[in-house]
C-alpha cells in the first residue's frame, strides 16, 4: 500500500523511518519533506495548502492512506476534502475531520469543550479586541503570573507567560492590537498559571476506542534551566519518571475517558491521534492543551519506543479495531535533543552547511527538519534545523549519547541545550 504524510519536519521524517520498516508499505511519500526524509520515502513536491494538488498526486500514484503530520491542513479540512470525493473517499485518512481538529485550532473552543465535560484545566477567560479595555481590567485583579495565549494556531510560540501586570498589558497590546500571529491572535484566552510539572500524553482513536502511546516530557524554552522564549520544542525524553501505573490511571478516567464521551456527544468525527499536554498539579492531571497531531519533537522520542508495525496500528484504527491492539513498547529511555539555528526563535539565518553527520554513532537515529540540499551539500533551512535521538538503558545514558551526537553535528551559530531532563533528576525512574 501507498502512503502519504503530510508535512515536513522531524516529526514527519520519524513517520516516515517507522513507516518504511512496515512489509505491508510499498512506497512512502512525504509532501513536501526534507534532505532527509528521502531517506525513507519519496519526496513529493507538492503544495500540501493546495487540496486539489494533494488530490491529483493522491490519485496520480494510487495512494492508500495519507497521514496527517503537522495540524494546518486538519484545522484546514483535508479529511472533509478527501472524504467528501467519490474518487478519494476510500484513502485511509489518519488526522481528525476539521470539527474535531478545532480542538487545537481554537484555544477557547478547547476550553469550553474541556469545562462542559468536567476535564481538569486552569480556569480562563477569553477577549478580543473590541473587549480589549475588559482584559486589561481582568489582569489587573488576577493574581501572577498569568498564561496569555494566542486563541489559534501560532507554531508553538503563542504561549506568553507575563509575570506581572506590565507585562500582561504589553502581551495583549502584542496579541489583540497589533495582531502578532494575524488571525490566530485576533482573540486570546487568558488562564490561571498552574505550578507542577508537564508531560505529554498520546492517543490514537477512533473517538471511541483507543491505544495508549508511550509518553513524553518536551522542552519548550530556548534557554537551559527552561529560560528564555517559547520555541516549538528543544527536546524530549521518553519514559517520564512521574508518569507511573498510578498517574496514568488518573489520566485515563479524568482526561481521555471524558474526551471520548464528549467527542460523541458533540459528533466529532474523529480518527486520529490526540495529543494531551498535561500539567502535573499536587500529583493530579489537568490540561493545558489538546493537540490533534503527534507532538515535535515528542514524536522523535516516542516512535523509536514503539515496537509494533505502525501501518498495523493505522489499520487497526480504520477497521475499529483499536481495542484489541497490544502495542509493544522498548522500555528503554528515549532522549531527543534538537540542534536550531542561532537567533531562533527570533531572527536567524538559513543556507548554513551542515557537517558532521557521518560522525555519528550508528545507534543514534537523526531526524531532519529544517533542511534542504544544495548542489550536493546539506544546508539549513529553518529555525529547528535536526533532532537526534538515543535510547539506552537509563536517561543518563540516553541524554549522553543525544547530546555527543549533537555535538558532533555543526553549522555556523548552531545551538542546542545540554540541560534537557535536569527537572527529572530528583524524581524517581
Amino acid at each position: 500500500m501507498n502512503v502519504l504524510i503530510i508535512g515536513s519536519g522531524a516529526r514527519e521524517h520519524a513517520i516516515a523511518w517507522k513507516l518504511s520498516q512496515s512489509e505491508y508499505c510499498e512506497q512512502v511519500f512525504v509532501a513536501p519533506g526534507n534532505a532527509g526524509t528521502a531517506a525513507f520515502g519519496t519526496t513529493a513536491a507538492v503544495n500540501i495548502h493546495d487540496f486539489n494538488e494533494l488530490a491529483k498526486f493522491a490519485t496520480d500514484f494510487n495512494i492508500m492512506m495519507l497521514v496527517v503530520g503537522q495540524e494546518n491542513a486538519l484545522v484546514e479540512g483535508i479529511h472533509d476534502f478527501f472524504q467528501s470525493s467519490e474518487y478519494l473517499k476510500h484513502i485511509l485518512v489518519v488526522g481528525p475531520k476539521k470539527a474535531g481538529a478545532m480542538l487545537e485550532g481554537s484555544k477557547d473552543f478547547c476550553k469550553e469543550f474541556l469545562q462542559k465535560y468536567n476535564i481538569p484545566t486552569a480556569a480562563y477567560k477569553t477577549f478580543t479586541e473590541a473587549t480589549f479595555r475588559e482584559a486589561v481590567d481582568y489582569v489587573r485583579n488576577h493574581t501572577f503570573p498569568v498564561v496569555i495565549k494566542a486563541d489559534g494556531l501560532a507554531a508553538g510560540k503563542g504561549v506568553i507567560i507575563a509575570q506581572n501586570f506590565e507585562e500582561a498589558v504589553d502581551a495583549l497590546e502584542d496579541l489583540l492590537r497589533n495582531k502578532r500571529f494575524g488571525n490566530a491572535s485576533s482573540k486570546v484566552v487568558i488562564e490561571e498559571y498552574l505550578q507542577g510539572i508537564e508531560v505529554s500524553v498520546f492517543i490514537l482513536t477512533d473517538g471511541k476506542e483507543y491505544v495508549l502511546l508511550p509518553e513524553a516530557k518536551d522542552y519548550k524554552r530556548i534557554g537551559e534551566g527552561d529560560t528564555g522564549l517559547n520555541t516549538g520544542g528543544m527536546g524530549a525524553i521518553s519514559p517520564v519518571p512521574f508518569a507511573d501505573e498510578a498517574f496514568m490511571q488518573k489520566v485515563k478516567e479524568r482526561v481521555i475517558e471524558p474526551t471520548l464521551r464528549g467527542m460523541q456527544e458533540e459528533q466529532l468525527d474523529y480518527t486520529g491521534f490526540l495529543f494531551i499536554g498535561l500539567i502535573r498539579v499536587n500529583g493530579e492531571p489537568m490540561v493545558i492543551e489538546f493537540n490533534v497531531r503527534l507532538g515535535d519533537p515528542e514524536t522523535e522520542a516516542i516512535l523509536p519506543r514503539i515496537k509494533s508495525d505502525l501501518f498495523e496500528l493505522f489499520r487497526a484504527l480504520h477497521d475499529h479495531k483499536l481495542g484489541e491492539f497490544k502495542l509493544e513498547v522498548d522500555p528503554r529511555t528515549a532522549a531527543t535533543v534538537f540542534l536550531v539555528s542561532g537567533g531562533y526563535p527570533e531572527g536567524f539565518e538559513k543556507g548554513k552547511e551542515i557537517s558532521g553527520l557521518e560522525q555519528v554513532a550508528a545507534d543514534v537515529m537523526v531526524f531532519h527538519a529544517g533542511t534542504v540540499l544544495e548542489n550536493g551539500k546539506l544546508l539549513s533551512n529553518g529555525g529547528r534545523v535536526i533532532a537526534v535521538t538515543a535510547l539506552a538503558d537509563t536517561r543518563e545514558e540516553a541524554l549522553a549519547k543525544a547530546n555527543a551526537a549533537a555535538e558532533t553535528i555543526t553549522w555556523k551559530g548552531r545551538y542546542y541545550r545540554h540541560d534537557l531532563g535536569f527537572d527529572l533528576k530528583n524524581i524517581p525512574a
